[in-house]
């Protein structure tokens, strides 16, 4: 935790770690949601604050004459929608496009799924258990998968700030 500033009402419990994790659709064009777990200590006020995100998600099928996508995002509570950044609950967000018509293909890919690369502190602070990976295509043929590496570290939060991360985050849910 050398040279980093802590945000304040919190105090850095782990050095800095790295969690991958994957989603697969479970069938193809269907919105799928993949839990992952944190495992924070909720009694210690235990968080994670999340310093960077990568996301990658498969390409869209080429269908002629038609537009595909795959649509992935990463978000703090579960979904019933991938979402988008404009979400609150949504963190990192990916979409990959492909158009076809008379014969000629464009590639669209929204890229705010990569984390922006000003000097922030923190990009995010999750104070629940968990985390999810949303992932849906369209007009796709096969399923679609996306994975995700999630740089963060642990962190005691004060008892008010505590409070206030979790009442936030179940109230974007």
């Amino acid at each position: 935790m050398v040279g980093m500033v802590m945000p304040q009402g919190l105090k850095g419990t782990s050095a800095i770690v790295q969690i991958g994790s994957e989603v697969i659709e479970t069938a193809a064009n269907t919105f799928t949601s993949q839990k992952i777990d944190l495992q924070l200590n909720p009694l210690d006020q235990e968080v994670f604050v999340v310093l960077a995100v990568n996301l990658d998600v498969g390409a869209p099928d080429l269908v002629p004459g038609a537009v595909t996508r795959t649509n992935f995002s990463l978000s703090s509570t579960q979904r019933t929608s991938v979402g988008s950044l404009s979400d609150s609950n949504v963190i990192a967000h990916k979409r990959t496009q492909i158009q076809s018509a008379a014969g000629e293909v464009v590639i669209d890919e929204h890229i705010a799924g990569e984390t922006p690369a000003a000097s922030l502190d923190y990009v995010y602070i999750i104070a629940t258990n968990d985390f999810f990976l949303n992932i849906e295509g369209t007009l796709n043929a096969n399923v679609k998968s996306g994975i995700s590496r999630v740089y963060g570290y642990r962190a005691k939060a004060s008892a008010s700030v505590y409070a206030a991360l979790v009442n936030s985050e179940l109230l974007s849910a």
